[in-house]
């Protein structure tokens, strides 16, 4: 396709997505290679026969029936069409997705009394990789060259073999040869079967299966990355080898003519087509009639599969070329792609539309695609980071050696989270893929998102030394503590100490600081606003005249279905108070870690949370409390960056990082927390605040609110202080403050994320401030704000009060050495 011709695509597509994607408004959809987006007028045709005609189970004879059974064969049909298949020589086996379909091919050559051999290509998606676990022997290949000299041996195995590669990596989108099926048929004959993935490749490109011989012997799809819509998968068997599936063994519903159970053990299976020996069940018949409007759509929006596939290699061509361009101030590049030689971005037959790839600091320093993730979020950019179920290409391309990602294991890394660089290397890839109705400003609007956010275009300084800072205290009275709040319903409303009242501290942090938590009753997994941002107005507040948790709903929350307020005792053993709030062991999973917690059983309690937020949860107590003291024991410990031991090697925000000699830990033992992330004491500083305010207002932004980062503590300096006085960031330099009488020791800086976005009093998502402190407050690619804390408890002459406490208005200093305090 010529370029003049591609544009003209191009301005094409834009018209008709805002007529067929309305779900694209604001948004940019960089990841088809995760699933493709289906068209506004699918499903409405859909709707529209569903509502129209009435469709009953194919396995009976009514005329319900029977018109589901025409309208099936006829799609069966129409899919063979579509890659040229031969019906004479081909059949369709509806499946669930592309893994179903694998399993299916393993599940007949698994029950061969002689076993089978398999191998496959190092680019295979897992759900191919996993075949080896049951075959009785198995191959990787690691190169294309090791695939060649095979197929060129004698075939000297006398049990079956199969033989399986994607048409296209899912991980960088390189294609794969499809001129091996050919060859193995013509140099190996009939000892060797092939399996082809071909669900990456057929999501933007045509697939020609017009010469049986030379055509894979399965071939499986995903017909929702093709179309968006419906959700399933296919098989396509050539018919020449369908005598494998004489050795499965199960059998289901519908792919039977008899079956004895009594006194004997014997059935006939049909036999008149291959899916009628293997569609176990009732089919998807809903899914299946979904697919016939899916495909007459995309023809109508797209053309053919050719088109498409021109089209996506053309923007494919444009994003490589866009990434590859990027360069630091001091020419660094950013990107580091990963592709083969052989591949070339813009010619179909050698590269799919997939770049993968990560990112380098000005310094060469690889960039967490944890955090590239989510400013993209922000930003409403949809990408894929991660190992992208692609071992193989993950362990070639990152040149990670066997026992290095057992190692990466054990020390804490999985997909997804954010243990993404380790040994100073990535554990994974960013894959941005585009599909049918991608367009060119997708392409240009991602590249400035990455000039925006991660070019340097100044170096800048290196962080300072790593000996220790010498921190002016500042002078007493000078700042204090403007507010202090906690969140006894973790991920919900704050509830702010009243001026004048002492709060106590506790070992694990302020009393009653995120006590109680949120339960998914399938998954025991605690909420969060991340996902459900409506638990911002959800507004807990402790009466300590009643002695009770008082919840109430505000906003959007307010519904005359649900009650207005619920209480729970305060109390250790609820029992002396309402037999409603009675409790029940269970586990419970919090940032994900496994917690023992108590579950209130109360039917009212979870009627509550659970018609406010619309998602069936339990309200829960951490820790397990008795005698009326927490206990400690149970709770949970900090995480391991933020132990004092490790501050110097793992963070760069600058002063925050003494050395180890002067900073050895006051106690051995880490600091237990309850529900809270990452520590006890989250501190801010109203200083920094305005700070970046200002830096915010600047770009046309509004500030924000002390709120949205869901400090306990924010610190001020007095109004009485002369103009300039202020010292935005000076906590980053602080290893110790002390408010009022009490001590506290500075952990490190607070990892943010993009739940500083949410308002926490319309429960509305913004993009500030997370995108400001993205490009002002990133540090080692990590993006900070705020300072976690713990209390340092000490020894109290006799007649002073048991129990530590601070209150609004307490002044603050910082203090370099606890020496500083007998002072």
């Amino acid at each position: 396709m010529e370029e003049i011709d591609a544009e003209c695509y191009n301005r094409n597509i834009e018209e008709l997505r805002h007529r067929e994607y309305p779900m694209l408004q604001g948004s940019t959809y960089l990841d088809h290679a995760g699933t493709t987006l289906y068209a506004k007028s699918l499903i409405e045709r859909f709707s529209a026969d569903m509502i129209s005609n009435l469709y009953g189970n194919p396995h009976s004879a009514s005329n319900s029936s029977q018109l589901t059974t025409r309208r099936i064969e006829d799609i069966r049909l129409r899919l063979l069409t579509l890659f040229n298949a031969d019906p004479e020589a081909f059949d369709v086996v509806f499946v669930a997705n592309a893994t179903a379909g694998i399993k299916l091919v393993v599940e007949a050559f698994r029950d061969s009394e002689q076993g089978f051999w398999y191998g496959y290509h190092r680019d295979a998606h897992t759900s191919l990789i996993g075949v080896r676990e049951v075959a009785t022997e198995n191959r990787c290949f690691a190169s294309d060259d090791e695939v060649e000299t095979w197929i060129t041996e004698p075939v000297t195995s006398t049990i079956p073999q199969l033989f399986a590669y994607p048409a296209q990596s899912n991980m960088n989108g390189r294609r794969l040869p499809l001129s091996w099926i050919e060859r193995i048929r013509s140099r190996r004959g009939d000892a060797t079967y092939t399996l082809l993935d071909a669900a990456a490749l057929v999501s933007t490109t045509p697939l020609d299966l017009s010469t049986p011989d030379y055509s894979p012997d399965f071939t499986v799809l995903s017909l929702y990355k093709m179309f968006g819509f419906p959700d399933l998968g296919a098989l396509i068997v050539k018919k020449s080898a369908a005598s494998v599936f004489d050795r499965r063994r199960y059998f289901g519903g519908g792919t039977v003519e008899m079956v004895v159970c009594l006194q004997e053990q014997w059935h006939v299976s049909k036999s008149d087509t291959i899916h009628e020996r293997l569609e176990d069940g009732t089919l998807p018949l809903h899914s299946i009639l979904a697919l016939d409007h899916a495909m007459t759509v995309h023809q109508e929006l797209f053309g053919s599969l050719k088109a498409t596939s021109q089209h996506t290699a053309y923007l494919a061509a444009k994003l490589h070329e866009g990434l590859r361009s990027l360069k630091h101030g001091n020419g660094m590049e950013l990107c580091q792609i990963y592709k083969e030689p052989t591949s070339t971005y813009g010619n179909a037959e050698t590269q799919g539309p997939i770049v993968a790839f990560n990112l380098r600091n000005h310094l060469g320093a690889w960039v967490s695609n944890a955090e590239v993730e989510k400013i993209a979020a922000v930003k409403d950019f949809h990408i894929r980071t991660g190992g992208l179920c692609n071992p193989g290409g993950i362990a070639k391309y990152l040149q990670l050696a066997p026992w290095e990602m057992k190692e990466n294991f054990s020390a804490g890394q999985r997909c997804g989270n954010d243990n993404d660089i380790m040994r100073a290397r990535p554990t994974g890839m960013i894959r941005v893929s585009l599909g049918a109705m991608s367009t060119l400003q997708d392409v240009v609007s991602f590249i400035d998102f990455l000039k925006d956010f991660f070019i340097q275009d100044t170096p800048r300084l290196l962080a300072p030394s790593l000996t220790p800072l010498l921190v002016e205290p500042a002078a007493q009275g000078s700042m204090h503590v403007e507010s202090l709040a906690i969140y006894p319903l973790k991920s919900c409303a704050a509830w702010h100490v009243p001026h004048g009242q002492r709060w106590e501290i506790r070992p694990e942090g302020l009393a009653w600081d995120r006590e109680w938590c949120l339960v998914h009753q399938g998954t025991g997994a605690a909420l969060s606003q991340k996902r459900y941002p409506k638990m911002a107005l959800i507004r807990p507040s402790i009466d300590l005249v009643k002695g009770v948790l008082r919840v109430r709903l505000d906003g959007s929350l307010q519904n005359e279905a649900v009650a207005k307020e619920i209480t729970v005792p305060l109390s250790a053993n609820p029992r002396l108070f309402s037999d409603q709030a009675v409790y029940r062991h269970s586990d419970a999973k919090v940032c994900g870690d496994r917690i023992r917690a108590n579950t209130y059983k109360s039917a009212e309690i979870t009627s509550f949370f659970t018609q406010a937020l619309g998602v069936a949860c339990h309200l829960a107590r951490f820790p397990p409390v008795g005698n009326g003291v927490s206990s400690i024991a149970s709770s949970r410990h900090s995480k391991a960056h933020l132990q004092k031991q490790r501050k110097i090697s793992n963070l760069h925000v600058p002063g925050a990082f003494p050395d180890a000699g002067s900073l050895a830990p006051i106690t051995a033992a880490p600091n237990p927390i309850l529900l809270s992330n990452e520590s006890p004491i989250l501190t801010i500083s109203r200083s920094s605040l305005n700070r970046l305010n200002e830096q915010i207002k600047l770009e046309g932004g509004k500030a924000v609110p002390a709120e949205v980062f869901r400090a306990n503590i924010v610190i001020a300096e007095s109004l009485d202080c002369p103009p300039g006085a202020e010292q935005p960031y000076a906590e980053d330099d602080w290893r110790y403050m002390q408010i009022g009488d009490e001590l506290f020791e500075v952990l490190g800086p607070c990892r943010r994320c993009q739940m500083v976005c949410i308002n926490q009093q319309t429960a509305e998502r913004n993009q500030e401030p997370f995108v400001t402190l993205s490009k002002t407050r990133r540090f080692d690619g990590r993006v900070y704000f705020g300072s976690h804390t713990s209390h340092l408890p000490q020894e109290k002459p006799m007649g002073m009060i048991q129990n530590p406490t601070i209150m609004v208005g307490d002044p603050v200093r910082a203090v370099e050495d606890v020496a500083a305090v007998e002072d």
